[in-house]
């Protein structure tokens, strides 16, 4: 993975935080626990995006019931998915 260097000013109490909690979190550096927080945001964020459409299916009234083959391919793509966020995250 490809790693990029970003220099942040933060007062000293933030500073303060993010080093008490690489400690007590048991990550290795403040940087691995800043990706985390990332990582947890973004997955939010999808989360949030994933609900909104959901709703916004609810919503539109139309409703279509999943046949057997239908529920194969949302399992076959979620494999899919998973495996290439293994890849990426592994």
């Amino acid at each position: 993975m490809d790693m990029t260097t970003l220099n942040i000013s933060l007062p000293d109490s933030m500073r303060a935080f993010i080093e008490e909690q690489t400690k007590c979190g048991g990550y290795s550096t403040a940087s691995e626990y800043l990706r985390t927080l990332i990582r947890e945001d973004q997955k939010r964020k999808a989360e949030e995006r994933l609900d909104a459409l959901l709703l916004d299916g609810l919503k539109s009234g139309e409703v279509k019931k999943l046949t057997p083959e239908d529920w194969q391919e949302v399992r076959r793509q979620l494999r899919r998915r998973l495996g290439e966020r293994a890849k990426r995250c592994g």
